[in-house]
């Protein structure tokens, strides 16, 4: 490998040097807009063990081997959207990253791919806010990994965009929720359940995203030069 590529790969890894605009970066940001409509329709188990709260107040009682080890086992269903999209902003970068949301917004106004359906009327299901928040999220982490992408920025990156994300996505939801005078347990049902543990789960998997993200885009580089 000559000099000047290797200059050139050490560029686009660390200084954040953007793809050019080309055919195939048009055909991999729609690839990418298809990978974000599968992971919306994909559910993953985790399983994992924990501590719960009432630990101390569980083994005092009369307990099983079998039931303290279910006990401490937590089972959770997660779809893994939002580490897809930080996986497409660390590969394509800001300004691609933020056009295949827009792509896959637009399409979800016209055509069923989003959670719940699709359509112009989805702008008033509770969801749609986190959706939308994809793009300052985007935004926000395409700026920051224009530099060496190390473990501390890519934890920051992670925890900016996923609180991003909820936050926006909270906010949108409680305007919805004024507009259809919705009750207040259905609006603090919504938030455990969109914006509870799962957030937890989406920094632990954007962080994944983000690394995988990275190193594709590097491999995409050499393949290019």
């Amino acid at each position: 490998m000559s000099k000047r590529v290797a200059k050139q790969i050490d560029s686009f890894k660390y200084k954040g040097e953007p793809i050019k605009v080309t055919l195939g970066t048009l055909i991999l940001t729609c690839l990418c807009v298809l990978f974000i409509i599968v992971a919306t329709f994909t559910q993953v188990t985790i399983i994992h063990p924990y501590i719960p709260l009432d630990t101390l107040t569980f083994l005092s009682g009369d307990v099983s081997d079998h039931e303290i080890l279910h006990h401490f086992i937590k089972s959770y269903k997660y779809i893994p959207q939002i580490p897809v999209v930080f996986f497409i902003v660390a590969l394509l970068g800001r300004k691609f990253g933020i056009l295949s949301i827009l792509m896959y917004i637009i399409l979800g106004l016209f055509f069923p791919i989003f959670a719940l359906g699709g359509g112009i009327d989805y702008m008033f299901e509770y969801g749609f806010g986190y959706i939308l928040a994809f793009i300052p999220a985007i935004f926000f982490a395409g700026t920051l990994l224009k530099g060496k992408t190390d473990f501390l920025r890519i934890f920051l990156i992670a925890i900016m965009g996923v609180v991003t994300i909820h936050i926006l996505g909270i906010l949108y939801m409680l305007f919805v929720a004024t507009l259809r005078h919705a009750p207040m347990y259905l609006i603090t049902s919504w938030i455990s359940s969109q914006s509870g543990v799962q957030v937890l789960y989406d920094i632990f998997f954007s962080m994944i995203g983000i690394y995988f993200g990275r190193l594709s885009r590097s491999l995409l580089w050499i393949v290019m030069c």
